[in-house]
């Protein structure tokens, strides 16, 4: 049994978590207290985060989602993502950026995202070092976006 749960002080305590997902600290620092941290807990172990902001009116942007190597592979960032479009009444758009990985890619894809821009080389000017995923190093950005679900169509 899992359970969600919005994280509103001491939000560098799930850092490990955070980093899992982006792999560098000054970058999270970017975006952590402007935005909404959720926590998924399984047993009331951590084991997924998100952060999401409001860009504007109905649109939201995912920063940061990550589920622990233990817990991956059983549908709780999955959870998460659909949890957003419940969480926000207003949301008529989720996006956001990734590193072009085909695996997680493909997780963004089997969700309904697709892809709207690409930034080249993003992961080379603005990461400090080299980002592995999946054996390659990234370079280029993805950004991806979802419209909200009509009616129960979660």
């Amino acid at each position: 049994m899992f359970q969600i749960g919005q994280i509103t002080e001491g939000k560098k305590r799930y850092l490990d978590l955070l980093l899992l997902g982006d792999e560098q600290e000054s970058m999270i620092d970017r975006y952590l207290e402007r935005g909404d941290l959720f926590v998924l807990e399984v047993d009331s172990d951590p084991a997924g985060v998100c952060v999401v902001t409001r860009e504007e009116e109905g649109l939201y942007e995912i920063r940061n989602l990550a589920v622990s190597p233990s817990f991956q592979r059983r549908g709780y960032g999955r959870e998460l993502v659909l949890f957003l479009f419940r969480r926000y009444p207003d949301c008529r758009t989720i996006q956001l950026g990734t590193g072009d990985s085909p695996a997680t890619l493909d997780f963004y894809s089997a969700l309904g995202f697709s892809p709207f821009r690409w930034e080249r080389d993003f992961f080379l000017r603005y990461y400090d070092h080299p980002i592995y995923e999946g054996g390659r190093q990234l370079k280029d950005m993805v950004y991806l976006r979802r419209d909200a679900p009509v009616g129960d169509a979660l």
